[in-house]
């Protein structure tokens, strides 16, 4: 391996390990999953609350691991590969993380937020990309487990790092922002999400600013101006070392403003001025919110000293996400239907969101919308009543009828007049049949919940129903 990610003693070096094995090792990428590493992984046995990776390290060995970091207390060293013994594996690939980090002249931007995360993490990779190298976490990587080792696959030649943070509890974004180390912090809003552990929403906001903990020192801060929490989130950034504030939004004097946007269904044309600049882009991810996270995004390429009349061009080519909005067609002519896939989570804005852009879908093209909608998790005594509201987004987005379960999901289905209710069931599986069975030929279905909703399987359920139908 000519440029390894890792050799066995930067390893050993980083984490305090012993080593057992050949110590002449090279390492080309880390891994914590035995089904989907790469050749030459590093594999770290992480005891998680379900599974313990102990238990797979001969499977990564016999998969193509070149070595594996194991406890001390808990691991049988296998018969081949480079065995490093630590006291804590997750320990240890904390301090691989915090190693990367060090190594690494890369500017290193961080993204929390209750809605769009992901969207602007994908955005920022696209819009970064075009200016030198990228590392960005993969998928949802941003937990105790995602962020330390996205972390550790950055590679020392880096140019520009992009990480999400994710949290649900008070304290978890300050231990994560602490390994990160960002250059630039960006809270993309503060909406009520999580609320089963918090207070308040603004207890949410206090949670959202630690990442401003983790800032260094003169950093930037880039902020939802047209956000309740504005004043808040400013204030936590400067009381912990913001250098520079940028915030975006509608707000006439937003740093990055948007002036005007035409949303259409398979992405929008946007207008905005960004520190003085005026520029016109397309965002190829349809809805109003990627047209604000594309704000987001330039106002941290400017933080970072890039370019930004290419990002914005760059943003073109930026794709909703599978489960948070991708859009794929089963058919042709007038046996096509649309399916909008936002089953990965929910949350109320999030969902008003997907409403929204579902709602740009041409009815000449799809007379019929359908919307498909599990229960929104984590929103403790509010969750009747938030669940309720959605009432005005589906009368806003012209639903013609819907199909839903589980428990909170009742209230809403309840209160909507009887032409529109398509079909309730107290689960996803018991729905699923109900949704294959109405899809007709013209329709544009949005299937969205939260993951303990478990609204995927209906994507798949419908995708092949849908293939076959054609195929017969």
């Amino acid at each position: 391996m000519s440029n390894p990610l890792w050799t066995c003693q930067a390893v050993l070096a980083a984490t305090g390990g012993k080593l057992s094995g050949d110590g002449e090792t090279a390492f080309g990428s880390v891994a914590i999953d035995s089904r989907t590493l790469e050749p030459d992984a590093l594999f770290v046995a992480i005891k998680g609350e379900r599974l313990d990776g102990h238990a797979f390290v001969d499977q990564a060995l016999s998969g193509g691991a070149a070595g594996a970091i194991v406890s001390q207390a808990d691991a049988a060293v296998p018969g081949k590969g480079s065995m490093i013994r630590v006291a804590d594996t997750l320990a240890a690939l904390n301090a691989l993380g915090r190693a990367a980090r060090a190594r690494t002249g890369a500017k290193v931007v961080a993204v929390t937020g209750s809605v769009g995360k992901t969207s602007t993490k994908e955005a920022l990779r696209l819009a970064f990309e075009q200016a030198g190298r990228t590392h960005a976490s993969r998928k949802s990587f941003n937990n105790q487990w995602g962020v330390p080792l996205s972390l550790a696959n950055m590679a020392q030649e880096t140019q520009f790092g992009v990480f999400e943070v994710g949290m649900n509890h008070a304290g978890e974004i300050e231990v994560l922002v602490d390994l990160i180390r960002p250059d630039i912090a960006i809270v993309t809003t503060v909406e009520p999400v999580h609320l089963e552990f918090f207070s308040s929403v603004e207890a949410i906001a206090e949670a959202k600013a630690e990442i401003f903990i983790g800032l260094v020192q003169g950093g930037t801060a880039i902020l939802n101006r047209d956000s309740a929490y504005f004043e808040l989130l400013r204030d936590r950034a400067k009381q912990h070392g913001a250098g520079a504030i940028l915030d975006f939004g509608f707000h006439e004097e937003a740093f990055a403003r948007l002036l005007d946007a035409e949303l259409g269904a398979e992405g929008s044309m946007v207008e905005a001025m960004v520190g003085g600049q005026k520029l016109s882009y397309r965002v190829g991810a349809p809805g109003r919110h990627q047209v604000l996270n594309s704000l987001t995004v330039l106002a941290a390429c400017h933080a970072a000293e890039i370019d930004v009349a290419k990002a914005a061009s760059a943003l073109a080519g930026h794709q909703a996400q599978k489960g948070r909005g991708a859009r794929f067609i089963v058919g042709e002519g007038e046996q096509r239907v649309a399916v909008i896939d936002e089953s990965y989570n929910a949350n109320p804005a999030s969902m008003r969101a997907a409403f929204e852009a579902m709602a740009q879908t041409p009815r000449g093209e799809f007379p019929r919308r359908v919307a498909v909608i599990g229960d929104m998790l984590e929103l403790g005594d509010d969750g009747p009543a938030l669940h309720r509201d959605l009432a005005a987004a589906v009368d806003g987005a012209g639903v013609d009828i819907v199909f839903a379960c589980g428990p909170l999901m009742a209230g809403l289905f309840d209160a909507l007049p009887g032409n529109r209710q398509g079909g309730y069931a107290p689960s996803s599986s018991e729905l699923a049949e109900m949704v294959v069975d109405a899809v007709t030929p013209g329709d544009v279905v949005m299937i969205k919940g939260s993951l303990g909703s478990r609204m995927e399987p209906i994507v798949e359920a419908l995708r092949q129903s849908l293939t076959r139908r054609i195929s017969s």
